[in-house]
């Protein structure tokens, strides 16, 4: 994804205001100094707000998944392409949204074992199914980039 899309993922999530907590120390019950406060920085959290093509990236990363498990089933253990490809989305899409992280991450497992549980060694139909997914994973790529990108 370009710098562009970054850009307009970023203008279009809102970000919470960082709040201070003050806490009471523990203070001695035989002190008669009052308590003194320490104040505790809470960590940043972005307001997690879908972006309009969330759907298409949860297809995006599942259909990640299912070239991985075909990729690595027919191809060999040295292809770890598409696992990297995930990353890099996440990465951009998703680096400080854990919910949206986690969604897809979850995708993306859910079509590598998709195909675990039918696939065992390399087929004509884990052949074509690999093609025809990778195909899938373009055309929605392509649209994605053509509809919502800058």
């Amino acid at each position: 994804m370009t710098t562009d899309r970054r850009t307009f993922h970023t203008q279009a999530r809102a970000v919470l205001a960082c709040a201070l907590l003050l806490l009471p120390s523990s203070a001695n019950a035989q002190d008669a100094k009052p308590a003194a406060e320490t104040p505790v920085e809470t960590p940043v959290i972005a307001e997690e707000k879908p972006a309009p093509y969330d759907p298409q990236l949860v297809r995006l990363s599942e259909i990640l998944g299912s070239v991985q498990y075909l990729r690595t089933l027919c191809k060999g253990e040295g292809d770890d392409g598409w696992r990297q490809a995930m990353q890099q989305l996440i990465d951009q899409e998703a680096a400080n949204e854990v919910r949206r992280r986690e969604r897809f991450t979850a995708a993306f497992n859910r079509g590598y074992r998709t195909f675990a549980s039918v696939y065992t060694t390399c087929t004509e139909p884990a052949v074509v199914a690999e093609q025809r997914y990778r195909a899938e994973g373009a055309t929605l790529a392509s649209e994605i980039v053509a509809r919502f990108g800058n």
